[in-house]
């Protein structure tokens, strides 16, 4: 079993910054593969962003690319978060989530953290 705990969430200007994190233990942090996901009200949970175990492969959804960045620290058990340049359209519950598959993941997670609200005023 893995447990993930989110945090960085809140309320923030348009075009500010917010890093949210995600505390995982029970498992070898170091084999997960790692993910952030994005449910908006009314719409269907999405993918974010995704990296593997090591931090040497990342994916970014084509709506946060070049403004979102994630990273891991595997000493720390922890994978980050960065959002840059936010938009009222990123507002959303965010969600990590970990696998044991440990490659770049995309869907089917095996875990799941609670969720972190973020809003973006604009």
């Amino acid at each position: 079993q893995v447990q993930l705990v989110e945090s960085g969430g809140g309320l923030v200007q348009a075009g500010g910054s917010l890093r949210l994190s995600c505390a995982a233990s029970g498992r070898t942090f170091s084999t997960l593969a790692m993910g952030w996901f994005r449910q908006a009200a009314g719409k269907e949970r999405e993918v974010v962003a995704a990296i593997n175990w090591h931090g040497g492969n990342t994916y970014y959804a084509r709506s946060v690319k070049g403004r979102f960045t994630i990273s891991r620290d595997n000493a720390k058990n922890t994978v980050y978060l960065q959002m840059n340049s936010l938009k009222p359209e990123d507002t959303a519950v965010y969600y990590c989530a970990a696998d044991s598959r440990g490659g770049l993941v995309l869907s089917g997670y095996d875990y799941w953290g609670q969720g972190t609200q973020v809003t973006v005023s604009s």
